[in-house]
């Protein structure tokens, strides 16, 4: 096991009802004149918007309004925003709705403090040293963006999807209710339940020895995301099934699944920001098609990993290879189950530039941390994934 410093400054506040103290709760943070940055009109249609803003009016906070983010989040809107903030003097930001309208929060709370282009900060060009505080209100669980200090978005100029993060951005409170999850298509649901699956293999398939307690974290938080993914399809107004999936997203992600680890592989996840940068898919449905690729390709380099995985997830007692293949094959049928697409094929992608893909995936070097990847290895995975 390694050192760790483990620090995440986000309160979260869950429940039933709990969108009405977000007034208050901006009170104590100091917040003065706010932006609402959210997602689609679906948290007008339902009441949110209404309650969050008499909460508001309660508590004599002034606001303006950001909307309309879309899935894989647009840097043009989060300069949009920036310059808003800016005009409109804003000194805190409230996103309201998933991971996308939350990333592109935090690229409007990085940006405003900065004289140059805030895309800089994706390209790893400059690093944060201010940043405007943040807050949410989760309404579609999956990126685990309401606790993370990463924000990903894309540039549609180029078509690159990229990622930064910085403590700084790490929200100062998060809302999760689940109340508001239930409306939610079930496409919806089954790309968050991929996605915050997709966080704990990060974490999990990694070379750090001695950390059996977070191992099993892990294995237990992979069954359970499964599971209850399962259910809330079969059964997706009931709030406690909501509430069971709300809460696995936010574990996936707050970083403790991480401690006295190395912090991830996230080879996966690069090579499906390409993917989803190029085709504009949703993001947990890239991950469904890159993953079981990237497992097929890099097991043998820590079988006895996918051994216990195999075990503990599935309850395959088969050793070697044969067992480790039936658990791919196991993860798949599951993604399947839940309505997501296994190969490029099934997401309508036909004749993907892989080379094209592959360079920009891999830059000038090589990614991941279970396998280091070449721009070979890269292509070899987007191949399996086809």
């Amino acid at each position: 096991m390694k050192d760790f410093i483990f620090y995440n400054r986000t309160k979260i506040i869950f429940g039933k009802n709990t969108q009405q103290q977000v007034g208050e709760e901006l009170k104590l943070a100091g917040a003065k004149k706010i932006l609402i940055h959210y997602g689609s009109d679906r948290i007008k249609k339902n009441g949110l918007f209404d309650q969050v803003t008499k909460s508001l009016d309660s508590a004599n906070i002034k606001y303006v309004e950001l909307g309309w983010v879309v899935a894989n989040p647009r840097v043009s809107k989060v300069r949009e925003g920036i310059e808003l903030a800016k005009k409109e003097d804003i000194d805190f930001i409230l996103a309201i709705g998933g991971g996308s309208a939350i990333d592109s929060a935090k690229g409007i709370a990085a940006g405003v403090y900065y004289e140059g282009d805030v895309w800089d900060f994706y390209e790893h060009k400059v690093i944060a040293e201010k940043a405007m505080p943040i807050a949410t209100i989760l309404t579609i669980p999956a990126a685990g963006s309401e606790s993370s200090s990463g924000t990903v978005v894309t540039n549609e100029e180029i078509k690159r999807k990229k990622a930064f993060g910085s403590p700084l951005l790490q929200p100062i409170f998060s809302i999760l209710n689940p109340e508001f999850t239930k409306t939610l298509p079930d496409y919806q649901t089954a790309c968050g339940a991929s996605d915050m699956l997709a966080h704990v293999f990060e974490r999990y398939f990694v070379a750090t020895k001695n950390v059996d307690v977070t191992d099993r974290l892990c294995l237990a938080h992979m069954k359970s995301i499964m599971k209850n993914a399962r259910l809330v399809l079969e059964n997706p107004n009931d709030y406690d099934l909501r509430a069971e999936i709300m809460l696995a997203g936010y574990i996936a992600h707050n970083g403790w699944l991480d401690v006295g680890r190395t912090r991830g592989d996230w080879a996966s996840h690069i090579i499906e920001h390409e993917l989803s940068a190029e085709y504009d898919m949703a993001h947990g449905a890239g991950l469904a098609i890159i993953f079981p690729a990237w497992m097929k390709y890099v097991y043998k380099e820590n079988i006895a990993r996918f051994e216990l995985f195999a075990k503990e997830v599935f309850g395959i007692d088969k050793t070697g290879e044969e067992g480790v293949l039936l658990a791919i094959s196991k993860l798949e049928e599951f993604y399947k189950e839940i309505g997501m697409p296994r190969r490029m094929s099934e997401a309508n992608i036909e004749n993907p530039d892989i080379k094209k893909l592959s360079s920009q995936a891999s830059g000038q070097g090589t990614i991941g941390q279970f396998k280091e990847l070449t721009k070979e290895d890269v292509e070899k995975i987007y191949e399996l994934a086809k």
